[in-house]
């Protein structure tokens, strides 16, 4: 069972994981504004893997005996300067979504909750691999410069990528 301060804070987390998707979604679709289907494609995966994490954790909450509390969602930015900002602010956004993960690994040991600590490892590991994913495409877009060609090629590459059902969704730990 968790406790109420454990609690909270996951829900505190369900709606900062629910904000995370709602902000991609506004990124998609500012770069589908754009013409940019690729990038905007990429967004929409994100806003994908965004929803499964916070559904990952609505469904811990109750399994743990808890009560999931929604809270409302602020409304995201509308438009960026450029496709550079989008994605400097996408890895700003991770760094942040990895702080308040690492709160919750801390309140959890704190609280000698060590099943929410367990629970928690695969967020600790999925945000290496947020921010890795955000700074690679950053860090191209960085290299392109004004490249209009090299946008459009990367924008192609983006529309390859695909949403896969994280494990805990599909009862694998």
């Amino acid at each position: 069972m968790l406790n109420k301060k454990i609690e909270k804070a996951l829900n505190d987390q369900v709606a900062a994981e629910f904000y995370s998707a709602y902000l991609y979604l506004a990124m998609a679709a500012f770069l589908e504004s754009l013409d940019l289907p690729g990038f905007a494609n990429w967004m929409r995966v994100q806003y994908q893997e965004e929803t499964a994490h916070g559904q990952i954790l609505y469904n811990y909450i109750f399994e743990r005996d808890g009560m999931v509390i929604l809270q409302a969602i602020d409304a995201p930015p509308e438009e960026w300067k450029s496709v550079q900002d989008v994605f400097d602010e996408v890895y700003k956004h991770e760094q942040k979504v990895t702080a308040l993960i690492n709160n919750l690994v801390d309140l959890a040991l704190s609280e000698k909750d060590h099943a929410t600590y367990n629970f928690l490892q695969w967020f600790v590991k999925e945000q290496v691999e947020e921010e890795a994913s955000a700074k690679a495409v950053q860090q191209q877009l960085r290299l392109l410069g004004d490249s209009k060609s090299g946008l459009f090629m990367v924008d192609r590459e983006m529309g390859a990528r695909i949403f896969n059902t994280p494990a805990p969704l599909l009862g694998q730990d």
